[in-house]
């Protein structure tokens, strides 16, 4: 019998994160979801028996030091953590909140990676989500493209570091919660707005980035790369 392998998806409770867990599940994986929001956690166990949560902090690195402890050996470890900040033309852009948006993402994404090394298995991976704003060169993106851009940049630098495989999964304009900070009418405007800078015509789901993290999670020769999932947005 085939061993099911263990998941780790930090901030797995919403949007892309979640979107995966589901996903994996779905195809047997044994699946361990993390986010600050119990009840959100509580909420992805219901969608399938494999998921399980843990109301954790990122950026607490003595709650994710003694989570990983716990767990045990993991097979993969996918980091989905995002925040709603650092957007906006540089001339008016808040540097305290891109200072924030940096405490939101870039580094809860070094500390969930470091904290979990000394458990991911041989033959295990790493994948974190990005976003397309760190090559696009977008307007009102400059603090999220310095941001986005870091986590990248590292990519490769670690795929020769580390013992185990890490990619990267940049995705477009995704119809997720991250939006929410938007009234609807002003999010459906944006959303037809980036629509014409695509290639396909529209948006993306979350469900296409969790398939094109499953692949780079279960292709053993897939290393050092940041694959693009955002419907030609950017070229």
């Amino acid at each position: 019998m085939n061993k099911q392998h263990k998941v780790v998806i930090a901030g797995g409770t919403s949007g892309i994160g979640l979107a995966t867990a589901t996903l994996l599940a779905g195809l047997g994986k044994q699946i361990i979801v993390t986010g600050r929001d119990a009840a959100r956690g509580k909420s992805a166990e219901s969608i399938h028996a494999n998921i399980t949560s843990a109301a954790l902090d990122s950026g607490n690195r003595n709650d994710m030091d003694s989570f990983f402890k716990q767990q045990g050996t993991i097979d993969h470890l996918v980091i989905a953590l995002s925040g709603a900040k650092g957007a906006g033309v540089f001339a008016e852009l808040s540097l305290q909140d891109l200072r924030e948006a940096f405490e939101g993402k870039f580094w809860p994404h070094l500390n969930t990676l470091q904290a979990a090394l000394p458990y991911i298995s041989k033959g295990g991976s790493i994948t974190i989500v990005t976003a397309i704003s760190a090559t696009a060169q977008m307007p009102g993106t400059s603090g999220l493209a310095a941001m986005n851009g870091a986590l990248e940049i590292i990519v490769p630098i670690l795929a020769k570091e580390l013992p185990v495989r890490i990619n990267a999964i940049s995705p477009g304009v995704i119809d997720t919660n991250w939006w929410s900070f938007l009234p609807e009418q002003a999010k459906q405007e944006a959303f037809a707005h980036y629509a014409t800078q695509t290639t396909v015509g529209r948006v993306g789901k979350p469900e296409e980035i969790a398939e094109a993290i499953r692949f780079v999670i279960d292709n053993a020769y897939v290393t050092g790369t940041v694959l693009q999932c955002a419907g030609g947005l950017g070229l």
